[in-house]
């Protein structure tokens, strides 16, 4: 059995938050996405916490649902701290991702929080004055069982290998609690191919989350874990820490394992390549090297992208290469060339963008809004539509139009204009019709069978 996990979002009480982020209807479009396993984001907002108390029964240990609901979406504890101070003279600036095993220990943190000054009614994503390791004695101090996660580790501004405020390895940023960290979110502009180049990385797992803000981005990464048990059995908080840690530890004491993650294409993130915004000046990580990181137009720094900061955190360590093999349904698998125990990733595309693409219109029109409702209403949910559906279904409910949009995307025939210093990327799916990949039949057992 597998299940589909996005364990980061935010809820309406976090900045520039759609008002439809909160617990019924996050269920709701967890379902219609085919997510198993949502995070409820945001549990040191007092007047959230007391949203999830009255919304949220256990499901399983430490895992929860919407009350009296029959909906398949399940719900785990997590939080956002923004840690905002100095270390070794510099200013640092590091989100990180918290995931508590019950209510009773997330109370229990934030009462700890407020001792040390943490303004928790501020925001869903709180600034805290703490650093990322005070932050580790704050929550393990409460329950070590506690997981810990660096958020979208090489965004410039606000992350453990960010550019402009943050560290080059992980015992720099959290030094004797950095054994405790098994994983590091890849964050929308980068994917595993590119994390598999830094050391740091190579013992800790690779996940890879939405950071949704509304209810229609979830999904747009996710990390599928392979679960032993039955469909009728509840898993726990523990089956799910224990597969994020497997990986640093050499052991899982639970009964599921990450299978596989599902990636943005990183270039349609916000800060792939470096460049200034304001002057329209975009530079690959080559034209940075060769240029620098100086605007040319107006003198001021650029923002250096992740791509760029990857490299030269790899130092000397060559850009990996995956092997691509090809499922059932056309969707492309990527491999680590030699390391067979890293799990490999998928890249898509979300289907609202697909579908703008194919019918000419915008993606929050009605159009794509009915098509949409069609297609995952057919199918299951929309991970249902971009994995598993026959092509010749899909263009029997949308035309063949959308089929082969989906179709173009599976196979990773398609063109994306890198994203820098917060702009998003833009996705093509018709820009060439020169992009077929070599592509070898699956070697390795389906992913989505």
């Amino acid at each position: 059995m597998n299940i589909i996990a996005d364990l980061q979002l935010h809820s309406k009480y976090s900045r520039a938050v759609s008002k439809d982020m909160v617990i019924p209807i996050l269920s709701q479009w967890g379902e219609k996405k085919g997510i198993d396993l949502l995070a409820t984001g945001d549990w040191t907002h007092p007047l959230w916490l007391k949203e999830l108390e009255a919304n949220l029964e256990e499901a399983g240990e430490g895992i929860y649902k919407l009350k009296g609901s029959e909906k398949k979406t399940r719900f785990l504890l997590s939080g956002e701290i923004s840690s905002i101070y100095t270390q070794g003279g510099q200013g640092r600036r590091v989100h990180t991702l918290f995931f508590a095993p019950s209510l009773a220990v997330v109370a229990k943190i934030n009462q700890e929080l407020t001792k040390r000054g943490a303004n928790l009614m501020s925001d869903g994503r709180p600034i805290v004055g703490l650093s990322c390791q005070d932050l580790c004695e704050v929550v393990w101090g409460v329950d070590e069982r506690v997981l810990v996660i660096p958020a979208h580790a090489f965004t410039p501004w606000f992350a453990l290998y960010g550019s402009k405020s943050g560290f080059d390895s992980i015992d720099e940023c959290f030094g004797e609690y950095a054994d405790k960290i098994y994983a590091i979110e890849t964050g929308l502009s980068s994917d595993p191919a590119m994390n598999w180049q830094i050391a740091d990385l190579d013992r800790r797992a690779i996940v890879s989350f939405s950071d949704a803000h509304s209810p229609r981005k979830l999904g747009r990464e996710a990390t599928v874990f392979e679960f032993e048990g039955k469909e009728s059995e509840d898993y726990g908080f523990d089956d799910v820490a224990w597969a994020i840690k497997e990986r640093y530890l050499g052991e899982n004491s639970g009964r599921m394992k990450i299978l596989y993650t599902i990636e943005f294409h990183p270039e349609e993130g916000k800060y792939h390549y470096t460049g200034h915004r304001k002057c329209n000046v975009v530079q690959s990580p080559q034209e940075t090297r060769e240029k620098g990181t100086t605007c040319h137009v107006c003198g001021r720094s650029l923002t250096v992208g992740v791509m760029h900061r990857v490299e030269e955190l790899a130092k000397d360590r060559p850009e990996i290469e995956p092997k691509k093999k090809e499922g059932k349904t056309g969707v492309v698998g990527y491999w680590h060339p030699e390391d067979e125990t890293r799990p490999p990733y998928v890249m898509l595309v979300p289907l609202h963008e697909i579908l703008a693409e194919a019918l000419g219109v915008g993606e929050s029109s009605q159009k794509v809004g009915g098509v949409y409702e069609l297609l995952v209403g057919k199918f299951g949910g929309e991970f249902e539509v971009l994995l598993k559906a026959e092509t010749s279904q899909i263009g029997k409910v949308a035309g063949s139009r959308v089929a082969e949009a989906v179709d173009r995307v599976r196979r990773g025939e398609i063109e994306v204009k890198p994203g820098y210093d917060g702009v998003f990327g833009e996705v093509s799916i018709w820009a060439s019709d020169a992009l077929a990949s070599e592509v070898k039949p699956a070697e390795q057992p389906d992913l989505f069978s």
